[in-house]
């Protein structure tokens, strides 16, 4: 007898419908095949359904099973196919007789029969919409994730026997209630609050500019001047997610298991801090079955890189064409993946090996060529294709002395005037995909960018004596326009050109 059950498989971001047919033969010698391209953890999950069948109170039968994955010429991994493989040889071994049609089923088994946390739900439940299927079932921990998509019930089961139970209608199950997105998503909580700076008042404008207008980032200082603070500091004036952006960033999170248990939506941005020894797949992305990297899980978040100079030279390079496309693209024998890599990079470095150089404090122990080659490790294209670049120096001692007694601005009004600049560009680009300034292509700056005669001259004027590149011609524009954004002003005034220009590196390639 043969029988067919949904269920799908991720390819990046989304889902491909999965047919599951199972026939179980009347002749020939007990045998158990799966086939259609599984991966070893398909392989082993004959293991794990002949247990839950058996320990959930039925028969596996004894006759020869051939399971098939359909279509034939797509990778299957993981245990997701568990729940449909073992819901198939109970109905072809005539067991029960459930109306399959229009269900999707997904989800990893234990030997017990109980159903595991499974990685990918919320794909598989826009792909049960997308294809028109009234129902989905998975398991019970991913029951937030799933719920979240309307137009499709979910119900999220504990175990192989009830799902048998409910099709048997011994038990009633009922579908899980929908939630809504827009009413989870926060703002992002931080280490430290921008009032726990002391000092570094340019720096600190610097980094809200950067978060009103998802401008990159570069901060060079002497060794506890407070760049990691600052940093830390950041996801606390973050504009909060839309909710096309939460479901982007969860869907990444879902395929890769980083979904925290205490949660199964991401409703804060992300912020991500790989270690400078980590790996060119680490940081980008890849494998032999291509997964994402630390810059799609940074999407809509913040990427920090501390210590950026001490990252390798072919790791750092690698970060040029996501930082310009916003996304990446890995090619492997097996396919080739797009994974979506929207970042705002934060870089922060030394200004030397020792750190002190230009400290007015302490003398620099390095030699000039030493000097010179640490500085060299980060690439002129790298440099250019950071909108902001601003140095952060030592703290008076007086100032650390008497930092009580100022009272500084804390991260809630920041984040306040942050959130007003997004919500100005959101209008702004609401018939385009742009998402923020720091999103704009050079034609975009041209059509959404205008400046009046002074503006051009002076840009011109500092194009010749700043040695600007094209790019950097185009970041301070954007910048400009985030400043201006951030002032409530509807156009670019040469006020906003010459604090934009502050923003570009004292030397330039």
């Amino acid at each position: 007898m043969l029988a067919k059950i949904f269920s799908g498989a991720t390819v990046g971001l989304t889902a491909t419908l999965i047919d599951v047919e199972v026939d179980i033969a009347e002749q020939g010698l007990p045998s158990f095949t799966i086939v259609g391209l599984p991966d070893k953890a398909v392989e082993e999950s004959k293991e794990r359904v002949r247990s839950a069948i058996k320990n959930s109170g039925a028969d596996f039968p004894i006759n020869r099973i051939t399971v098939n994955l359909a279509p034939a010429d797509i990778p299957k991994m993981g245990p997701a196919y568990d729940l449909p493989i073992a819901l198939g040889i109970l109905i072809a071994s005539g067991q029960i007789a459930p109306e399959t049609s229009d269900k999707v089923f997904f989800g990893e088994l234990s030997l017990d029969g109980g159903l595991r946390h499974t990685n990918g739900v919320l794909p598989m439940a826009y792909l049960a919409r997308e294809k028109k299927f009234k129902e989905i079932y998975i398991p019970k921990v991913n029951q937030e994730e799933a719920s979240i998509v309307p137009g499709v019930r979910v119900f999220a089961i504990d175990s192989l026997l009830s799902l048998v139970r409910f099709f048997n209608k011994s038990i009633e199950l009922e579908p899980a209630p929908k939630i809504s997105l827009k009413s989870l998503l926060v703002t992002s909580s931080a280490e430290f609050d921008f009032s726990e700076v002391i000092g570094q008042e340019q720096a600190k404008r610097a980094m809200e500019i950067a978060a009103a207008g998802n401008h990159n980032i570069f901060m060079k200082g002497t060794p506890g001047s407070g760049k990691t603070m600052l940093a830390r500091a950041l996801p606390g004036i973050l504009p909060t997610l839309t909710e096309e952006e939460a479901l982007e960033v969860t869907k990444i999170y879902s395929i890769t298991g980083n979904l925290p248990d205490s949660e199964s939506i991401i409703t804060k941005r992300p912020f991500r801090s790989p270690h400078h020894t980590t790996s060119r797949i680490g940081l980008i992305g890849g494998g032999g079955s291509p997964m994402p990297g630390e810059i799609s899980l940074a999407h809509r978040g913040v990427l920090f890189c501390d210590e950026f100079p001490e990252f390798p030279r072919h790791v750092l390079e690698a970060l040029r064409q996501p930082m310009e496309d916003s996304f990446v693209t890995i090619s492997r024998a097996k396919g080739s993946v797009t994974y979506p890599a929207s970042f705002l990079l934060v870089a922060a470095a030394n200004p030397c090996p020792c750190g002190y150089y230009g400290d007015p404090k302490r003398s620099c122990t390095c030699f000039p060529g030493v000097i010179s080659r640490y500085q060299k490790r980060i690439s002129g294209p790298i440099l250019d294709r950071i909108d902001i670049h601003v140095d952060v120096p030592s703290v008076e001692t007086q100032k650390l002395v008497d930092g009580d007694k100022t009272k500084r601005e804390d991260s809630k009004k920041i984040q306040k005037r942050v959130q007003n600049a997004r919500d100005v560009q959101t209008r702004r680009f609401k018939l385009t995909k742009i998402k923020s300034n720091g999103d704009m292509s050079t034609r975009d700056v041209k059509n959404f960018c205008p400046l009046t005669l002074e503006c051009k001259q002076m840009l011109t004027s500092a194009v010749t004596s700043m040695n600007l590149s094209a790019r950097s011609y185009f970041k301070v524009i954007k910048i400009a326009r985030t400043i201006a954004d951030i002032a409530g002003e509807k156009n670019i005034s040469i006020i906003h050109i010459a604090e934009a220009l502050q923003y570009r590196p004292k030397l330039e390639d």
